[in-house]
């Protein structure tokens, strides 16, 4: 009886590790990468997503200056984003910091040294990124369904402050702008919409 129960239980914990981590088709991670693009912008971004085995590949090969990124299936919820192409030095290199299993305050720490050394380029113009998530609660990653979606955008700065833009380091009304890691290579602009009801 107690073997049969611990079959049971490892069996539910399989289960759900799978559902959890399931990897959509191409065309239906395409489609919910491109919920986090503007809508004059969806039909000529790059996007990237999963193969089967989990592997970080290009889905489809776009035009313009958008590259969008599918949802992770080893991270739970859901999140999808999209960014201008001149950030793709800076998340590529983050993804690969991700990868050795470094730490955020890591990963953080690395690219600042890298961008002051001349190693890792930012963009010298600000830049957009996009981000579309929702929680696992009202995410169904076996139909790709997502209720509850939240967009927010966010802009890339390297090295502004709150002196050289006037933005302060936290919002102050629901929708304002505001300033993250002021002065650094990540300095950016928070544009968080209230989130509806």
């Amino acid at each position: 009886m107690k073997r049969l129960l611990l079959v049971i239980v490892f069996a539910q914990i399989t289960f759900f590790t799978f559902a959890q981590n399931k990897v959509l088709p191409k065309e239906e991670q395409i489609k919910l990468a491109l919920l986090s693009a503007p809508a004059e912008k969806k039909d000529s971004a790059t996007v990237y997503g999963y193969s089967a085995n989990k592997d970080f590949i290009l889905l489809r090969k776009g035009s313009n200056e958008l590259i969008c990124l599918a949802d992770d299936p080893g991270q739970p919820g859901f999140s999808v984003a999209c960014y201008h192409k001149d950030l793709e030095p800076f998340m590529q290199r983050g993804r690969e910091l991700r990868k050795a299993g470094k730490t955020f305050q890591e990963i953080f720490d690395t690219r600042e040294k890298e961008v002051k050394a001349g190693k890792l380029q930012m963009p010298k113009q600000p830049t957009t990124l996009f981000v579309y998530s929702a929680s696992k609660e009202d995410y169904n990653d076996s139909t790709g369904q997502v209720k509850k979606g939240y967009l927010r955008s966010v802009i890339y700065i390297p090295y502004a402050t709150p002196k050289s833009t006037g933005l302060p380091l936290k919002p102050e009304a629901p929708g304002m702008p505001w300033m993250m890691d002021p002065g650094t290579h990540a300095a950016h602009i928070m544009i968080n919409p209230p989130e509806s009801k």
